[in-house]
C-alpha cells in the first residue's frame, strides 16, 4: 500500500523537486558542461550535486539475507470427493411414474426418490417364477436319478442329463434373482405370488439434489442420468499451482483462502499434491478444510495463499523499491570521478515481504550492490525532470 501511495503522489513529488533541483542546479558545476558535450545522459541514470544530495536525504544499504515467510498465491475451487457425488441411473429402462424431487432438495439415504413402471418388470418376475418352478422339478429329478444310479438301475448318461438340466436351471434362477434385486423387487413377496408392476428408486447417499433430468411419463434408459445428489459435508479445496512453485509445496502446509462471495478468511491444510503436470504447466493440490461447512457449494471459486515457511532470501527495506509504470525498480550507486553523485535505476523482481522488508531479485548478475534505501522517489523525480528538460 505504501508503494501505491508513493506512486500516486509521484506527480506531486515531480513538481516540488523540479523547483528545488532546478534552483540548486542553476549554479555552475565544474565539468558539467563538458559532460553534455560528449552526449546525453542515459534515461535510467541520474546525478546529484552535493547540495541536491544533502537536500534529498539519501541513505544507502545493500541487499541482506533475511528469513522471510513465503507464500504462494493461487486460485482454485471447492470440490467434493467422487464418493460424495452420485449420478442416479436405473439398471433397466422404464417410464417415470412418480417423483417429487426439485433442485436444492435435501434427501436421506434410502429415501424413495422416484417410481418407475415397465411391462418388462412384470415379464422378468414371471420368468423368475417359471424358472424357479422348473428348478424345483429338476432338483427332485436329479436326486431320483442319482438314487437309481446307485442301485445300477439306470444308465450314467441319464444321470448326467438330469444333472445338466438341474445346473442350467439353477444358474438361470440365480441370474434372474440378481436382476430382480437390482430393480429393488421384493423377492420373498414375489415367491408368494405377489408381482410388482412398479419399482422404487432409492437415494444412494444423503445430500442435496443438484440435477433433475426427468419428468413424469418420460421413458429413461439405463445410460440416462435421472438425478445428481451431492453430499457437501466433506468439501475440499482443489488448488491450481504453477509448475515453478511445486518444489515449495509439502504435505501439511497451512492454506488461507477466501471465497469469491465472501470476505471471511478460511483455513485448510495441504493433503495431496498432484503428480502430473497439465498442458497449462500446472499441478492440482488437494486441501482439506480445517472447519467443514455443509452450507458451502461445490464449484465455488476461491483465492488462496499456501504458506511455504520461512526462507533465507536477499531483501531490502520496502522504502528502497519504487513502482513506476507497473514495474519495480531500485537505484544503485555508481562510482564517479567527479564531485557528483551518480545513480542507475535497475529493474528488480519482487518476492515475498514481511515486517517492512521485501525479497528482491535483480535481473542482472551484479552482486552486493549499494542501493538507495531512502530518497528513491526523489531520485526518480530528478531523473524524470532531467529527461523532460533534455527533451526541450
Amino acid at each position: 500500500m505504501q508503494f501505491i501511495n508513493k506512486h500516486i503522489s509521484l506527480s506531486v513529488i515531480l513538481l516540488c523537486f523540479s523547483v528545488a533541483f532546478v534552483s540548486c542546479g542553476s549554479q555552475s558545476v565544474p565539468g558539467k558542461e563538458e559532460a553534455h558535450d560528449h552526449g546525453e545522459e542515459a534515461t535510467n541514470t541520474v546525478e546529484l550535486t552535493p547540495a541536491q544530495f544533502k537536500m534529498a536525504g539519501i541513505t544507502y544499504g545493500v541487499p541482506e539475507p533475511r528469513q522471510i515467510s513465503g507464500a504462494i498465491k493461487v486460485n482454485g475451487f471447492l470440490d467434493v470427493p467422487p464418493q460424495q457425488l452420485v449420478s442416479v441411473s436405473v439398471p433397466m429402462g422404464g417410464f417415470i411414474k412418480n417423483t417429487t424431487l426439485l433442485q436444492g432438495m435435501a434427501v436421506k439415504q434410502g429415501q424413495v426418490i422416484a417410481v418407475m413402471e415397465n411391462l418388462d418388470y412384470i415379464q422378468l418376475q414371471q420368468d423368475y417364477l417359471d424358472i424357479k418352478s422348473q428348478l424345483e422339478y429338476a432338483t427332485v429329478e436329479y436326486e431320483r436319478q442319482q438314487e437309481l444310479s446307485r442301485e445300477n438301475v439306470n444308465a450314467l448318461k441319464t444321470v448326467q442329463l438330469a444333472k445338466a438340466s438341474f445346473q442350467s436351471l439353477q444358474a438361470k434362477e440365480k441370474g434372474l434373482r440378481e436382476k430382480l434385486s437390482l430393480l429393488n423387487i421384493n423377492i420373498p413377496s414375489l415367491e408368494k405370488g405377489n408381482m410388482q408392476r412398479s419399482v422404487n428408486i432409492y437415494a444412494p447417499i444423503s445430500g442435496y439434489v443438484t440435477q433433475v433430468n426427468v419428468n413424469l411419463g418420460q421413458f429413461v434408459n439405463p445410460a440416462d442420468i435421472l438425478f445428481r445428489i451431492v453430499n457437501t459435508e466433506h468439501l475440499h479445496a482443489e488448488l491450481t499451482v504453477f509448475e515453478k512453485d511445486v518444489p515449495k509445496l509439502k504435505i501439511g502446509q497451512p492454506v488461507r483462502f477466501t471465497l469469491a462471495n465472501e470476505s471471511t478468511e478460511r483455513t485448510a491444510t495441504v493433503h495431496l499434491i498432484g503428480r502430473e503436470i497439465s498442458a497449462e504447466r500446472t499441478v492440482r493440490v488437494h486441501c482439506h478444510l480445517d472447519k467443514e461447512d455443509a452450507q458451502l457449494l461445490p464449484g465455488a471459486y476461491l483465492q488462496a495463499m499456501i504458506e511455504t515457511g520461512k526462507a533465507q532470501v536477499k531483501a531490502l527495506p520496502e522504502t528502497a523499491v519504487i513502482n513506476f509504470e507497473n514495474k519495480s525498480y531500485v537505484f544503485v550507486k555508481d562510482a564517479g570521478t567527479d564531485s557528483l553523485h551518480h545513480f542507475t535505476m535497475r529493474e528488480v523482481q519482487l518476492g515475498n515481504n514481511e515486517q517492512g522488508y521485501t525479497e528482491v531479485i535483480f535481473r542482472d548478475d551484479i552482486p552486493d550492490k549499494t542501493v538507495v534505501i531512502t530518497g528513491a522517489y526523489d531520485l526518480l523525480a530528478k531523473m524524470k525532470n532531467s529527461g523532460e528538460h533534455e527533451g526541450h
